[in-house]
């Protein structure tokens, strides 16, 4: 047998081909012959008119087809010798029993070209008469380290293990092959997978976190260089604070969507199509069993693809077998809203009601979380949870709890928090048992979650502490976080003035903040005479008041520039 590229005026059927139905049924294959040309070479013997095709004959067809608008190159052809009947008929059997007779990895290339022109997975496998299934098994290559992607095509690796090496995360992919080039064993087959999935130690590099805020120990490997962390819940405590804000940090630079998998799903890339942010493009956040990250910046459905493209023309898909098309739903959908709203506007309780349940449970047009009361430190958060303002307000909390008919402890928000992703309460649920209550507790509700949205460290909470007349002595008392976080050794001797009199703020205006923090405490505390226990700083007065004039104090900052509006 000899390759040649033959001209298309030189090659016709034969009556030796075993394909007698379907040899026409070209439709699916043409695209894909426009778009790769031919990948596999057609089988032909040589006649008295020029060249038989004995196995090829639908890409025959579609060359033919194609030429009737555009020109063709010459096609690359297998000559095969004269008097092979039999061999032939073997060929042309293999052939259509075979539709698709290429390697793994030549079935890849194929379909990540095409995939980067914009063919999603459904037409690709409609092209080449085979399964969706199989072109994301395929595409799933292209996720491979390319050192391990090389010695495959080299047939170095075997099958069953290039496809465990898909699932795992790039960092796993570039750990197993330093294993296998090494003289270590590199697990393969069903031990690979076991290898991927069955450690719990989760690696430190895999922290978007500061580790200086790790609670726990930190676990070396004596015989590589890894570290990890050993409490995989602390880890995953910060890990989801530091993903949260990861979203928001996102949503600031104006994506409109971050939508973060759920721990072990994998983002397929061949799903979707990348979109920038002016056009709906969203960002995908996944997170690896073992907690690595990975961002997918710019990217929507292949089928959101699709139907932009569609709108764009002016295309109106029409579902098939709908009783009604989508502009007749969104016709009566636009008149039965007017009348609806237009009614509300006489029925202000359930108006209420209804503000109420989206404030809590959101909705397509509502999204309220409650504060995230974020400590910098674990010493603050302890400060926080022995505040008398703070049991009561958890005490009214469990009382909303037991109107609305929820389960959870009573440290947990009614409204969801940032970081609550999926654990918002059930909308209607919501909305039928505010129909029940009376206007009175319904009012109720309505104060607490408003209470438990104000975004603390705000200029809200400082209008509204004057508003309110707040005296921080019912619900604060100076504790030792307060005196640790206290610095400022000018501030320090303004308070030992106040605290304990103008002479010790003399005779310890050169004192450590230690010994003047001391004196304070023990002049609060009664142990020091003529001390002023019921002393309150000026931080914790509204408006806050300063001790220098050093300025740098967010609180007062904004207060004062909002000063024209609250007077």
């Amino acid at each position: 047998m000899e390759l040649q590229h033959i001209d298309l005026s030189q090659l016709k059927t034969t009556k030796l081909n075993v394909r007698k139905i379907g040899a026409k049924e070209i439709d699916d294959l043409v695209p894909s012959i426009q778009s790769l040309g031919i990948i596999q070479p057609l089988l032909v013997r040589a006649n008295c008119e020029g060249f038989e095709v004995v196995a090829g004959q639908r890409r025959f067809h579609a060359l033919s087809k194609i030429a009737e608008s555009e020109a063709v190159e010459p096609v690359p052809c297998i000559i095969m010798q004269e008097g092979d009947d039999a061999k032939a008929i073997e060929a042309s059997l293999a052939e259509n029993i075979a539709r698709l007779p290429m390697r793994e990895i030549d079935q890849y290339k194929a379909f990540s070209a095409l995939s980067k022109k914009g063919t999603g997975v459904e037409d690709i496998a409609a092209q080449f008469g085979i399964t969706d299934r199989q072109v994301k098994q395929r595409l799933a290559l292209g996720n491979l380290y390319a050192p391990i992607l090389t010695a495959y095509e080299k047939q170095e690796i075997g099958v069953d293990t290039i496809r465990s090496l898909t699932l795992a995360t790039p960092k796993q992919q570039k750990a197993w092959w330093q294993l296998f080039k090494s003289d270590e064993y590199a697990p393969q087959f069903h031990a690979l997978k076991a290898w991927l999935f069955g450690g719990a130690n989760i690696p430190l590099e895999n922290a978007l976190f500061d580790v200086a805020d790790y609670k726990g120990q930190i676990v070396s490997d004596l015989f590589g260089e890894e570290s990890y962390f050993d409490d995989a819940e602390k880890f995953w405590t910060l890990q989801n604070q530091a993903i949260a804000k990861l979203k928001q940090g996102f949503l600031d630079e104006g994506w409109q969507e971050v939508t973060i998998l759920d721990v072990g799903e994998f983002y397929y890339r061949w799903d979707h199509a990348e979109t920038d942010k002016d056009n709906g493009g969203r960002v995908y956040i996944s997170v690896s069993k073992l907690g690595e990250v990975s961002q997918h910046v710019g990217y929507v459905t292949q089928k959101e693809a699709k139907r932009k493209q569609q709108e764009l023309s002016g295309e109106t898909p029409v579902s098939k077998n709908g009783e009604l098309t989508k502009s007749m739903q969104n016709y009566l959908a636009l008149h039965r809203h007017s009348a609806v709203r237009t009614e509300l506007l006489s029925h202000q309780g359930i108006a209420l009601r209804l503000a109420v349940a989206q404030m809590i449970a959101g909705s397509s047009l509502w999204s309220v979380q409650a504060d995230p009361q974020k400590a910098n430190t674990d010493a603050i958060a302890q400060s926080l949870a022995t505040n008398k303002a703070e049991s009561v307000f958890q005490a009214e909390r469990g009382r909303v709890q037991n109107l609305l008919d929820l389960s959870g402890d009573a440290g947990e928000p009614i409204v969801p928090r940032k970081t609550d992703w999926g654990k918002s309460p059930d909308l209607y649920a919501i909305v039928a048992k505010l129909m029940e209550l009376d206007d009175a507790s319904v009012n109720l509700v309505l104060t607490f979650v408003v209470a438990e949205t104000l975004p603390s460290n705000s200029a809200l909470v400082e209008i509204l502490g004057e508003k309110l007349s707040v005296n921080m002595a019912d619900h604060w008392q100076p504790d030792q976080t307060f005196f640790d976080l206290l610095r400022d050794k000018e501030t320090l001797n303004t308070i030992v003035k106040q605290v304990a009199g103008k002479s010790a703020a003399d005779a310890h205006v050169a004192s450590t903040a230690k010994v003047q923090k001391q004196i304070i405490q023990d002049g609060l505390s009664g142990k020091r005479k003529n001390g002023k226990q019921d002393w309150q700083p000026g931080y914790m007065s509204f408006p806050m008041t300063a001790y220098t004039k050093k300025g740098g104090i967010e609180a007062m900052d904004s207060r004062k520039a909002l000063k024209k509006l609250f007077k």
